[in-house]
């Protein structure tokens, strides 16, 4: 049972960065990083392999974001720079199936409580 624990988030101006980190115990075939806003639907953000590190990003933070992993650690971070007020959210990392490449959160599993991003104006 893979259980993510979220950190790094906080209060950042627009065009900042943060970092987020996600301990996670146990294995799975990939780790990925998911944001809710107030009222709107949790979606996905990036995802990264743990065999062979390949990544996938949503077309709303490429070349913004950046996801890795440290395989020693079994932690994932999500590298965020120039950040804008759309980004705040809740981010989420979550374990991922075997199709966890399709971005869709059907296909990932045990979630993490999350962590709060906010991004001032």
């Amino acid at each position: 049972q893979v259980q993510p624990v979220e950190s790094g988030g906080g209060l950042v101006q627009a065009g900042g960065s943060l970092r987020l980190s996600c301990a996670a115990s146990g294995r799975s075939f990939a780790m990925g990083w998911f944001r809710q806003a107030p009222g709107k639907e949790r979606e996905f953000v990036a995802g990264i392999s743990w065999s062979d590190g390949s990544t996938y990003y949503a077309e709303f933070v490429k070349g913004r974001f950046t996801i890795s992993r440290d395989n020693a650690k079994n932690t994932v971070y999500l590298q965020m720079n120039s950040l804008k007020p759309e980004d705040t959210a809740v981010y989420y990392c979550a374990a991922g199936g075997r199709s966890w490449y399709l971005m869709d959160k059907g296909n990932f599993f045990s979630w993490g409580q999350g962590t709060q991003v906010t991004v001032s104006s």
